[in-house]
């Protein structure tokens, strides 16, 4: 018995993307030519926390951390003078957003916020408006920004297992089984991923449209980074994963709908039906098996969980209404639109 050859969206990696501004210019310039990266202190003071050019910055510097990109030594990864960088840009990033979200919360607070749904449906979020008026080319945007974290979905969250003991270990690292397939690689949920992608004829490659999103995607997905790279911030990705998973199954379950409804093909509502009903399950495991007894044993940790769940839905908030605010106006959200294709025609 044979078996079909399946292209793994990361058997290579991603070639470095083209800058935005003075803070990417120079970390994509040192790691392109290997010196130390020239960049001046208030470029990055003086700079938008949530802007293109300090968003792009930090994502590169992230993905060292990850798959790296084309051409650049793996020893980069640990470069003093890019983790010194990293290091500045994280701080603009983490300060804004301890500014902007409400603060006040406890955990059990933040929680309850995002887990009752509105009894009727306003049509106000993304999968709202994919699941009832959406379009292709729109789920097909949708699907690329999306790329960015699901093709590496549930990497960035692995970061807490050695930061977490106990119960709270133990259910982690049962979620995270589930997200990488319960030991079977087709069911890996970034191969699930993947397999959408090709339903929708996008390029599944990893990290193939990173040029195209704009800062709101980046920072949704650097924001995962900046919490698991941080044994500091463990509490703030535990309330990052909440979020993730409390709100997820409903989000996904308007989301299988706009895949059928837009004839987005099977492998697409696929996705979203597995994480209806596995992140049904995880978001109860996550807070009670997770969050509760990381509590118990350090319940210092509170208000950064609670941090970590409206962070969350502050930058989920922002890149919602950029998707909107484009799509209702007939413009595409990204900044380099999606070519139209034999299969999938219509994009603006």
């Amino acid at each position: 018995m044979t078996t079909a050859l399946y292209s793994e969206s990361r058997d290579v990696s991603p070639a470095l993307p083209t800058s935005r501004g003075v803070l990417s210019r120079a970390v994509l310039s040192a790691l392109r030519d290997g010196h130390a990266p020239q960049v001046d202190p208030h470029s990055v003071s003086g700079t938008d926390p949530y802007g293109d050019d300090l968003q792009l910055a930090l994502y590169v510097l992230y993905e060292l951390h990850y798959q790296g990109f084309d051409g650049v030594g793996d020893d980069r990864e640990w470069d003093p003078d890019l983790l010194r960088l990293r290091g500045a840009l994280e701080h603009r990033f983490l300060t804004a957003l301890r500014t902007d979200v409400p603060g006040e919360a406890d955990a059990r607070d933040a929680l309850a916020t995002i887990l009752t749904e509105p009894a009727v449906d306003d049509g106000t979020g993304v999968s709202d408006f994919l699941q009832n008026e959406g379009l292709l080319w729109q789920v097909r945007e949708y699907a690329a920004l999306r790329s960015l974290y699901h093709l590496k979905e549930a990497d960035p969250h692995a970061w807490v297992i050695p930061r977490l003991h106990g119960r709270a270990k133990a259910a982690m690292v049962a979620v995270e089984y589930d997200e990488f397939g319960a030991g079977r690689a087709e069911d890996i949920h970034a191969r699930l991923f993947a397999d959408l992608m090709d339903d929708l004829g996008l390029d599944h490659a990893y990290g193939h449209y990173l040029d195209a999103a704009p800062a709101e995607a980046l920072c949704t997905v650097n924001v995962m980074s900046l919490f698991g790279l941080h044994r500091a911030l463990r509490a703030a990705l535990v309330g990052h994963f909440a979020a993730v998973e409390v709100t997820s199954s409903p989000g996904s379950r308007r989301l299988a709908r706009a895949m059928r409804r837009t004839g987005a093909g099977p492998a697409a509502a696929r996705f979203y039906d597995e994480h209806v009903e596995a992140d049904a399950v995880h978001e109860q495991v996550v807070r009670l098996e997770v969050i509760d007894p990381l509590l118990a044993a350090e319940p210092g940790l509170d208000p950064e969980v609670a941090f970590g769940i409206q962070a969350t839905g502050l930058l989920e908030d922002r890149l919602g209404a950029l998707l909107l605010r484009a799509w209702r106006g007939g413009r595409s959200a990204l900044r380099i639109p999606l070519p139209a294709t034999a299969q999938h025609p219509g994009s603006p």
